[in-house]
């Protein structure tokens, strides 16, 4: 298994979707926030709530658990595309002990995504407000929450995804389906039934990252406790690679 987890770091090491999604990454957190920390009215960011107001600009860094996700499923879904993922069936005839190598390979890879893209909203937004000479209102818990939640939210989106991709297969579907899922639906739902969507893996990921509580403030009380959204959010992720690892043992490689 060693040696299976091995081979699939080197893949994901050696692939330049990963470089291409790790460079879009950094780009996006660092385009948002400094677009947040300098178009955030100052008197709004001093005097409003944290929830509202700095939040809007620290917050960013959750977007590491959406590319973790991608990562995990092109993961899959791009060598069930090309064919690659043979020459490894052939080799490791017991395909559950390829998915879970491949499990373990993006969960650290989308650990490492959730955490840089975190790292670098917090160095960003307290440069761009400090430079405007405002008053950062969160103190140390709120940053360990942010780092902590991105951390765990990227994990365990990552294999999430790679489940999904190995249940769906194909990868269009698949990327376009988590890019509509994390970024309209999930939010439409909140909105419209928030007793039922604070159970999706989405808002249990946001929860995780700190959008439950900063500076002592509610910034959304329709989610979960981050400790509840983190064991949601396992559950959710251990489901998927069960989906697809029964998927992918039972059908046939394209």
């Amino acid at each position: 298994m060693t040696t299976l987890i091995r081979a699939e770091l080197l893949k994901l090491r050696t692939s330049r979707g990963t470089l291409g999604l790790a460079t879009a990454l950094l780009a996006l957190v660092c385009f948002v926030v400094l677009l947040h920390g300098f178009a955030l009215p100052k008197d709004f960011a001093v005097h409003g709530r944290v929830a509202d107001g700095q939040m809007k600009v620290f917050g960013w860094g959750e977007l590491g658990a959406l590319f973790a996700g991608l990562l995990g499923a092109l993961s899959i879904t791009g060598e069930l595309r090309h064919g690659t993922i043979r020459p490894t069936f052939l080799a490791t005839p017991r395909r559950s002990r390829v998915i879970g190598a491949k499990v373990v390979a993006v969960g650290l890879a989308g650990l490492l995504f959730g955490l840089a893209a975190e790292l670098l909203a917090i160095g960003l937004g307290a440069a761009a407000l400090g430079l405007r000479g405002i008053p950062i209102r969160l103190d140390g818990s709120d940053y360990a929450q942010l780092l902590t939640g991105g951390v765990i939210a990227g994990a365990l989106w990552a294999p999430l995804s790679l489940g999904l991709g190995a249940l769906v297969r194909n990868q269009v579907a698949t990327v376009v389906g988590l890019c509509a899922w994390l970024l309209f639906i999930e939010s439409l739902l909140i909105g419209q039934v928030p007793g039922f969507a604070r159970y999706l893996p989405g808002a249990a990921a946001a929860a995780i990252g700190g959008a439950t509580l900063m500076g002592d403030v509610p910034t959304h009380p329709s989610l979960l406790v981050p400790v509840a959204g983190a064991l949601l959010l396992a559950v959710w992720a251990a489901l998927a690679v069960l989906i697809g690892i029964v998927s992918t043992v039972r059908r046939d490689v394209p």
